[in-house]
């Protein structure tokens, strides 16, 4: 379970697959260097932080994940998280929270929770990416239109009230730049895979602004000049009323992380044919955010696109994520000046594209016109994200599926007598069994169908009001109850109590054996005595006939 999916791939490794994953692996390095850059700057950092990720965590998680073919890096889902840990507490904050969150993976991961976290609830994962992504749109607007202002507020509101109050400060030159990377990154992706577009929008909007002397903003004039060697490693100081503060954040940082690789991990199984060890990819998700930070990088987890990128152009080893971060490295070291010439509008359009891309327009519109539960838990957390923030959207958003799933099993769990049924009808259409369900007079019998559990416990107590006479035997049949709770076990025991001191015998029909574990281990099944346990209801209705001729 935790032996890296490169250990496995080398064994049967050739040259054909090295050429394979060492063009693959060229082609993502150098498509992932403007998101790298785009992503830094968009979360309030400096680009070559971007960088470091792409290159620290890139190694680390195809060295040591559990997929074939993931990429890691610096991700779009993280922009705003970091983003609000880099204002409320600076980079070194960051560092620390990245490195919390880097703990928390791995423990996510010894712990095996890699196949829990696939069960977060779809229309969750939808609503707060569609409100990252309308986040990131609107946090790119001054750069996309070159708006001469001070610093962008934080809130969402405030940010589009400081837009309109500057919007005649635009600077058409950075609007013309934006708007034609737009379009040559989508041109571009429509017609190959192999060339991205987002580095021909950059070589051109470069070339374009030094040729023709354009007016806007370049990497240099806002950051200054972007290091060619990967930073020395830092720790910094740690307190513990720091540490209580950057929890919660950690926490949000090692959630989205965890979802995000293992979203990525499972589309790559899609394409490819294969089958991701989830457990050793949150561990090795975890290590690179415990390297990452230290070596100056951001948060990072599983990239989608630059994942399908690596597919696409013949990666299928974790050899070709490993050659993807040399070569960002190899750039870095040999171009990385050249850098701080990129205009910051060209890569506010890079940014753009992503935030269309994760929008996911298409999947939100369609769980709107699905069930009401899935479409309150999308737009709680759609709205939360975009003005509460991400933390509370998926706590609240997690809350709230979770409520809603109650609701949901406690509708499929009904209680009600059914004696006369079992009096009139014979439920296995054969004319002889007839007399097997003839109910004694005196007895009652009570059917619980589907899970017996918190939320429908309390259908069982409303159910057994309906009992006007104390009967001389109560038989309660659980054939369709797959599992029970502590609440479940507590009712339960209630109602046989009270069995006892009205002078009811209790008798159990048709339990299944996950539940009859369950009543062992509370000992009820030593209350009730094993004699008034039975498998099916007609050895429930006999044992009833013993007991209404034992009291005679």
């Amino acid at each position: 379970m935790f032996i890296p999916k490169l250990f496995v791939t080398l064994k049967t490794y050739n040259k054909e697959k090295f050429v394979a994953d060492l063009i693959a692996g060229i082609v993502v390095g150098i498509v992932a260097l403007p998101l790298a850059i785009a992503f830094a700057i968009a979360s309030g950092v400096s680009p070559e932080k971007g960088l470091y990720t792409a290159i620290i965590a890139g190694f680390i998680i195809s060295a040591l994940g559990g997929s074939r073919v993931q990429i890691g890096g610096p991700t779009g889902a993280f922009i705003v998280i970091v983003y609000g840990i880099v204002q409320k507490y600076g980079v070194d904050g960051l560092t620390l929270a990245t490195l919390i969150a880097g703990v928390m993976l791995v423990l996510m991961g010894i712990a095996r929770f890699g196949s829990v976290i696939k069960f977060i609830p779809y229309p969750l994962i939808i609503g707060f990416t569609s409100g990252i992504a309308l986040i990131i749109l609107s946090s790119q607007v001054k750069d996309f239109m070159g708006i001469k202002m001070g610093a962008v507020p934080a809130d969402f509101i405030e940010k589009w009230e400081s837009y309109f109050q500057n919007f005649s400060f635009v600077n058409w030159s950075a609007v013309v730049i934006a708007a034609g990377t737009v379009l040559i990154t989508i041109s571009f992706s429509k017609l190959t895979h192999r060339v991205p577009g987002a580095l021909i929008a950059i070589l051109l909007a470069t070339v374009a602004t030094i040729v023709f002397h354009l007016p806007v903003e370049t990497i240099g004039t806002r950051f200054g000049a972007i290091p060619t060697t990967l930073a020395a490693p830092h720790i910094p100081g740690m307190s513990w009323p720091l540490i209580k503060h950057l929890i919660q954040p950690a926490f949000t940082i090692a959630l989205l992380g965890a979802i995000e690789s293992l979203l990525s991990a499972v589309v790559a199984d899609g394409m490819i044919g294969g089958n991701h060890k989830s457990n050793m990819e949150l561990v090795a998700q975890g290590i690179a955010n415990i390297a990452s930070p230290i070596f100056g990088g951001i948060p990072a987890t599983g990239a989608i696109a630059r994942t399908a990128t690596n597919i696409k152009n013949g990666g299928r080893t974790p050899v070709a994520g490993i050659i993807h971060a040399l070569t960002l490295l190899a750039i870095m070291m040999l171009f990385g000046k050249w850098a701080t010439l990129i205009p910051l509008s060209c890569l506010a359009g890079i940014l753009v594209v992503v935030a269309y891309n994760m929008s996911e327009w298409r999947s939100f519109a369609a769980i709107l016109k699905t069930s009401p539960s899935d479409a309150a838990i999308l737009l709680a957390t759609f709205i939360l994200t975009v003005f509460v923030g991400l933390t509370v959207a998926i706590e609240v958003g997690m809350v709230l599926a979770a409520f809603l799933f109650m609701r949901q099993m406690t509708q499929v769990s009904n209680v009600g007598i059914v004696t006369n049924d079992l009096g009139d009808r014979n439920e296995s259409d054969d004319p002889k069994a007839i007399s097997k369900y003839k109910v004694p007079k005196g007895v009652e019998v009570f059917e619980i169908n589907g899970p017996f559990f918190f939320g429908a416990a309390y259908k069982f107590k409303d159910s057994m009001r309906f009992i006007e006479n104390s009967p001389k035997v109560l038989i309660i049949r659980m054939r369709h109850v797959p599992v029970i709770d502590a609440t479940g076990l507590h009712t339960l025991e209630l109602v046989f109590k009270e069995a006892e001191r009205m002078g009811t015998h209790f008798v159990i029909s048709g339990i299944q054996p996950a539940v009859y574990k369950e009543l062992e281990k509370s000992h009820l099944i030593e209350n009730i005595g094993r004699e008034n346990i039975k498998t099916s209801i007609e050895d429930a209705l006999v044992r009833a006939e013993e007991i209404i001729r034992e009291r005679k």
